[in-house]
């Protein structure tokens, strides 16, 4: 029986194999894995068991335990492999930091204009405000005027 389609306006599309992938989980477990990458930890690990590999075959060369020969062509597999996908994933990661700086220095761009413009406005407040004490009376001004108006009446002057 042939499947309906919901809508007749609409094409009937051919199924294809859709694989739903979070992009953000991705993104965050590409991170983690480009971070354990770059530790030492990880070299001293991948170190030891290279060592170990290459010490059992060559102990084990000719017993049933041997399964790499002396130019160690599997291992060689293995490490290109690794180098294979830890490349790309280490890209991944750096994109995504990239993006983050992009949005990060764009926000700084943004408080950096937004204090300039806080920074001038206040200056303006301020020569607005100086400009305004010029015409008002001070005290010590006030003072002497009503010293200097007690002398005239006193005929001091």
């Amino acid at each position: 029986m042939a499947e309906r389609r919901p809508r007749l306006d609409q094409p009937n599309l051919p199924r294809r194999l859709r694989v739903a992938v979070d992009q953000e989980a991705f993104g965050r477990l590409t991170e983690r894995v480009a971070r354990f990458l770059g530790t030492g930890r990880y070299l001293i690990v991948q170190s030891f068991l290279i060592v170990i590999w290459v010490v059992w075959n060559i102990v084990f060369r000719n017993g049933s335990l041997h399964f790499d020969k002396y130019p160690f062509i599997f291992l060689t597999l293995i490490l290109s492999l690794q180098a294979a996908y830890s490349a790309p994933l280490i890209l991944l990661a750096q994109n995504r930091q990239d993006d983050r700086d992009r949005v990060n220095l764009e926000q700084d761009r943004g408080q950096s204009r937004q204090s300039i413009a806080d920074a001038e406005y206040l200056a303006r407040e301020m020569a607005a405000i100086r400009l305004a004490l010029g015409e008002v009376v001070t005290r010590d001004f006030l003072r002497s005027e009503l010293n200097r108006l007690e002398r005239l009446e006193r005929g001091d002057e």
